[in-house]
């Protein structure tokens, strides 16, 4: 059973640390629908650093929903090299395309909705309610989970989410919720920093192996290769003699990692070679 008197304590930490310590991030200063979407999918496991140049960037290439919709897949994907997962770029656009098409270019404001998009789950279609339109909606993403990890089960291990959910519901500040998660994101990255990582103590927390040497590697060096010589196209053989290390991956590894962005729809064959689509 939910402790109220702990539940004031804990949104009393939450909230002293906040005015102390908040952040001043671009997406914080927009309610536009369009906007913190683009922000929240960039933020998809990727770090705050890493996403402010991006996010500017991407939004004076793309300021509307329809001029995502309408660009050229080749043009996507190159503003957003450095961010990482280029599977959320085609799903960030594929998504502007629905939207542009079924909501009149408008950012559902319905969860029902945002998480039929493309590239949109519970959490991040929680995040655009709450962020936009501040609708007060329990959702659990990885500093949220650090904070209340760190704050309620200081000794616990493989703690699930379902734990962690009537908590949430009973700290919400349904009257500011953008507010009440600003604040709670901006504890859950301070315990992050200051303890270790509480959300490894979650059911839920996955390592990610290692980017060097791996196939997710790979395949951002086939991307970002064919990136650079757009609008041409290129041979597995030429990419093969091209990349930065060729001992890397032979032609037939090369050859499978363009059978798969191709089939994903980031590449289109031209006869015998291959561009981005």
């Amino acid at each position: 059973m939910v402790d109220p008197r702990e539940i004031a304590a804990f949104r009393a930490t939450v909230f002293a640390h906040y005015r102390d310590h908040g952040r001043d991030l671009p997406w914080r200063r927009t309610r536009d629908p369009y906007e913190i979407l683009v922000s929240e999918v960039m933020l998809q496991q990727t770090q705050v650093a890493r996403v402010l140049p991006k996010y500017d960037e991407f939004l004076a290439r793309f300021p509307t929903v329809f001029s995502l919709a309408d660009a050229p897949v080749a043009d996507v994907l190159s503003v957003w090299q450095g961010l990482g997962y280029n599977r959320r770029a085609l799903a960030l656009q594929q998504a502007a395309v629905r939207i542009a098409t079924d909501h009149l270019g408008v950012v559902p404001c319905s969860l029902a909705d945002l998480v039929r998009l493309p590239g949109i789950g519970p959490a991040t279609a929680a995040a655009v309610c709450v962020f936009a339109h501040n609708v007060p909606l329990p959702f659990i993403e990885t500093n949220v989970r650090s904070a209340y990890i760190h704050y309620f089960f200081p000794e616990g291990t493989a703690i699930r989410d379902a734990a962690l959910l009537p908590l949430v519901e009973a700290s919400l500040d349904r009257a500011a919720p953008r507010d009440w998660y600003y604040a709670l994101m901006d504890y859950g990255v301070w315990v992050k920093r200051t303890y270790s990582n509480p959300s490894r103590r979650s059911r839920h927390h996955a390592v990610q192996s290692p980017f060097a040497g791996s196939h997710r590697q790979l395949r951002a060096l086939v991307l970002r290769r064919l990136l650079s010589i757009r609008p041409a196209a290129m041979t597995v053989a030429g990419l093969t003699a091209s990349l930065p290390d060729p001992s890397c991956a032979g032609e037939a590894a090369i050859g499978a990692v363009i059978q798969e962005l191709a089939a994903e729809g980031f590449l289109v064959r031209e006869g015998d070679a291959y561009r981005v689509a």
